[in-house]
């Protein structure tokens, strides 16, 4: 009897260590899925400033929509000092901002003809695929870690070990939507 009630110990510390070494990487996982989206929105951050400069010089009488835009990124004193949630945040704020930049541009012949504006939003067109793409990437990592979190028994080793379900980083519904600009 008492190699029976041991035999059962034994397995259910070995299925408890299992479960939190599946936590741990699946936590490593989502971490290294983040770190990756973040170089493409740190890379748009950068970018910011050269389109609202280039920008700038076009369209003077448009400051609010550029003064906006400018505000969040110059409100935060560095990027890299924002924690996950907050750099999502900054990037719906941001997202917007850089629509209405490109909306405001089609009314605006000679800024769409600009040799350097055309270059800036070439590579905004290759950052925002990098960032949708590494972002369905870490929508993935985030599922399957929540759905760890969340799944009985594993349930009872996360809340344990204070496991606690992760945010996706999900599409504004702004972002679905036609964007109009006022002139």
């Amino acid at each position: 009897m008492i190699y029976f009630l041991l035999a059962i110990l034994v397995a259910i510390f070995g299925y408890f260590v299992l479960t939190f070494n599946k936590f741990i990487k699946l936590k490593i996982d989502v971490k290294e899925a983040f770190a990756t989206m973040d170089v493409f929105l740190k890379k748009r951050w950068d970018l910011i400033p050269n389109i609202v400069e280039t920008v700038k010089g076009y369209v003077a009488n448009e400051e609010g929509t550029l003064e906006n835009i400018t505000k969040v990124r110059s409100g935060i004193d560095t990027y890299d000092s924002l924690s996950e949630s907050d750099k999502i945040k900054a990037n719906e704020e941001v997202q917007r901002g850089i629509n209405k930049i490109m909306v405001l541009a089609e009314n605006y012949p000679d800024l769409k003809a600009a040799e350097n504006f055309l270059a800036l939003q070439k590579e905004l067109s290759t950052v925002e695929e990098d960032i949708s793409r590494s972002r369905n990437e870490y929508n993935d990592v985030v599922a399957e870690y929540n759905d760890s979190v969340l799944m009985f028994p594993r349930n009872i080793v996360a809340g344990i070990c204070g496991y606690r379900e992760k945010d996706y980083f999900e599409t504004e519904e702004e972002e679905k939507e036609n964007i109009e600009v006022d002139l």
